[in-house]
């Protein structure tokens, strides 16, 4: 009696028949991290669950990794591919901890309540020039304000304007200056940030309208109930280009003190870099300092100084 031919075996993901190899490693995109655990999206737009080899330092939404297959929907990070800029923050003494990775333009989302220092600006402000990003500010709930209130938001804004800071008023209510944002965001890859309470998160519905449905995908796919405004996730934008939204904080400091790199954050500044008498001058109270006698001729204002000379002497947390 004849025998029927054997029905071969399918192959493994990532192997073919009689082969020993290891899965085919891929590159992804880093969308949102858990920890040692982050969701990547193959080059295909699916999403897989991936934790990360004991060697490979920890990654953050917009990083680009390379990862292989370990499972349906789950894989293993085996490296994370180099940084063009990435946003940090203090994580104890000596210890930074990445935020967001390879951003082009940092949105600082400020509002009339909560108020704001001119310093939180300078902070947020520095840290994008830092890391070679482009800072935009944003007023969002411009609906709240009247005539006179968005007047004496827009003067308090002009001596940031004067340096070469672009403004935008916006309101998720009346959809007033969302035109433009969107201009400012298509084909880049950004990031909102700001205090709790300034309206992000209504931005960021005003700019996906279908964040419901995605932010229930990425729920289902981590399985631990994401939600966007406790960690930091990013979006594709339907126009082009990616957003990053981050959790809401009541401060944000510098994660350095170095007098080089903060002097390079304050971008006024840059004219008179190394025209001081010392080369080592901090800018503080050393004589024959060109940045001091800028700000006592005007040409610099005196309150940008003072806030780069708190930063300097401040302690990183």
């Amino acid at each position: 009696m004849s025998r029927k031919p054997a029905i071969p075996r399918r192959p493994r993901d990532g192997h073919k028949t009689g082969a020993r190899d290891e899965p085919a490693a891929q590159t992804g995109l880093v969308i949102v991290n858990h920890g040692r655990a982050a969701l990547v999206e193959d080059e295909s737009g699916a999403l897989h669950r991936c934790t990360a080899r004991r060697n490979v330092p920890r990654s953050v939404s917009g990083d680009r990794v390379r990862w292989e297959p370990s499972g349906r929907g789950q894989g293993v990070i085996t490296e994370v591919l180099p940084r063009h800029t990435v946003l940090l923050r203090p994580d104890g003494p000596d210890k930074t901890r990445a935020m967001a990775a390879n951003l082009d333009r940092v949105i600082i989302v400020v509002a009339t309540r909560p108020s704001f220092p001119d310093e939180l600006l300078d902070r947020y402000l520095a840290a994008a020039e830092i890391i070679g990003a482009e800072p935009l500010l944003v007023v969002n709930k411009a609906d709240l304000l009247d005539e006179g209130g968005r007047f004496a938001m827009a003067e308090r804004l002009r001596p940031f304007e004067a340096i070469g800071y672009r403004a935008l008023f916006t309101s998720s209510l009346d959809r007033d200056g969302l035109k433009d944002l969107h201009e400012a965001l298509r084909g880049h890859t950004c990031m909102l940030v700001g205090q709790s309470g300034v309206g992000k998160s209504s931005l960021v519905q005003a700019l996906l309208p279908d964040l419901e449905i995605r932010t229930g995908a990425l729920s289902e796919a981590t399985g631990q109930g994401c939600h966007t405004t406790t960690v930091a996730t990013l979006y594709h934008l339907p126009d082009g280009g990616d957003l990053i939204d981050s959790p809401g904080v009541r401060d944000f400091d510098l994660w350095t003190c170095d007098p080089v790199e903060v002097s390079h954050g304050f971008r006024e500044f840059r004219d008179y870099l190394g025209q001081c008498r010392f080369h080592n001058c901090r800018h503080l109270s050393e004589p024959g300092c060109a940045i001091q006698e800028a700000a006592r001729s005007g040409a610099i204002a005196a309150r940008r100084l003072e806030s780069y000379r708190r930063i300097v002497q401040a302690e990183v947390p």
